[in-house]
């Protein structure tokens, strides 16, 4: 459900009613402005801010004529009105309703998405905190490295999405920008009080110089970041559908009772919303060129732009808006197994102490070569003898490459095995976690 409105809500805002609405908003801050200035009568004004509407079937209509939309739209509201229609559009031109309109549209999706990623903070954190000390394994080259908590994992995610937030409400000033500058941007028919008062009742800033449209380069800008978000939400989804591998099999999307995952195999349990969301990231970063691309307009303008806005702003907000959800939902109800997370720490014999041995041999006097082949050797055997089949712990409840170590002489020449033994603790490797905790979450220490 929560999904559901979400996606509507959204949606809501990019309707052809919505884009006309926007417009007509626009033209009635011109309306307003136009009184202040002394053109327009209180009276006329007074109408128009009464009567005017549009019909979007009208509107079809008449651009069947036409072939453009706003003089469809600026007729079908003309014929809501009386004499006093005339000043409705006056001294502009139909990019200064369209841009200013549209950075109405993209302000008010933009702000849905900051919600967006604040929810999605917030769920991170609640499971990070969850998991601060939960122990797994840490991987580099899918190959396992050492010794990490799944907390730390939730809190990169976390760091990422701040920096997003950030770039969110920047691009958010970026973008919330009108002009009613006229048909080349000259200001030649209409004052720049004008546009000044139309941005100030629509609650925009008027673009500091304009030619016939906003630059595009301020839509680049939104595009590259929700393209960003799209990545982080694929990294995300990405790693869990590692982690639910049935090898890993280490956290999993919930899977709810009376939910189907194969038709031909009936034990299957799929990552299919991390699947669908890491499709959807590769469709909101396909935006990107074309939005780029849009900021090489012939001179003052052409249109080519505007045939692809039509496409990816709705297209973008709403995909991105679902996404968000989504991931959302998949952070939430996921289920973790810190247990597995421990066997496959466990899985390596504990090479994953080798770099800590490593260092200590150094710190003992040894030179860093020696000491890495020492360290090598060892490990190697320990690969050797898994492939072999012997199991990661021996008999005493050691592991392989704890027995191996204790076993070379040149190492307990210079390291007694009591010490070696020490470097096989966990803990050493989670001492720092609270610290790093500060520095994502402040002192917020609570996952509420």
């Amino acid at each position: 459900m929560v999904e559901r409105y979400a996606r509507k809500e959204m949606a809501d805002k990019w309707t052809l009613h919505a884009k006309y609405r926007a417009w007509l908003d626009v033209e009635l801050a011109a309306v307003k402005a136009w009184n202040k200035l002394g053109l327009i009568p209180e009276e006329d004004m007074k109408k128009i801010l009464e009567k005017a509407s549009f019909d979007i079937d009208r509107i079809n209509e008449i651009e069947q004529e036409t072939k453009h939309d706003v003089i469809a739209f600026l007729t079908s509201v003309a014929e809501s009105l009386g004499p006093e229609s005339r000043w409705i559009h006056y001294g502009m031109t139909s990019s200064d309703t369209i841009d200013t309109a549209v950075a109405l549209q993209m302000r008010e999706s933009l702000k849905l998405i900051i919600e967006d990623v604040k929810m999605v903070m917030e769920s991170i954190k609640r499971r990070a905190f969850e998991h601060k000390y939960t122990l797994m394994v840490g991987r580099s080259h899918g190959i396992h490295g050492e010794p990490i908590t799944f907390g730390l994992v939730l809190s990169i995610w976390y760091d990422e999405f701040a920096r997003h937030l950030k770039n969110l409400q920047e691009t958010l000033e970026v973008v919330s920008v009108g002009k009613v500058s006229g048909a080349m941007g000259n200001f030649a028919h209409a004052p720049m009080e004008l546009e000044e008062l139309v941005c100030e009742e629509l609650g925009l800033k008027p673009a500091p110089i304009s030619n016939q449209v906003v630059q595009r380069d301020r839509y680049g800008r939104l595009f590259t970041t929700l393209a960003l978000i799209a990545s982080t939400i694929e990294k995300i989804a990405v790693n869990i559908r590692h982690f639910q591998r049935t090898e890993v099999y280490e956290a999993e999307e919930y899977f709810s009772k009376g939910q189907k995952g194969s038709s031909a195999m009936p034990h299957k349990r799929n990552p299919v919303l991390s699947e669908n969301l890491t499709g959807l990231a590769r469709v909101v970063r396909s935006m990107v060129l074309p939005a780029l691309e849009n900021v090489a307009l012939w001179h003052e303008r052409d249109i080519s732009h505007s045939s692809v806005e039509r496409f990816i702003l709705p297209d973008g907000f709403i995909t991105l808006d679902f996404a968000l959800h989504r991931l959302n939902n998949v952070i939430s109800n996921l289920v973790v197994y810190p247990e597995n997370m421990m066997k496959n720490l466990n899985l390596t014999g504990g090479l994953v102490f080798s770099q800590r041995v490593l260092l200590e041999l150094t710190k003992a006097g040894v030179s860093r070569e020696d000491a890495y082949k020492i360290v090598q050797r060892n490990a190697m055997k320990v690969w050797e003898s898994i492939q072999e089949g012997k199991a990661p712990l021996n008999e005493k409840g050691e592991s392989l490459f704890l027995q191996y170590l204790l076993e070379d002489g040149e190492l307990t020449e210079k390291i007694a095995p009591q010490r070696i033994r020490e470097f096989f603790d966990y803990d050493y490797y989670t001492k720092n976690v609270e610290k790093i905790y500060k520095r994502v979450y402040g002192n917020d220490d609570t996952s509420n």
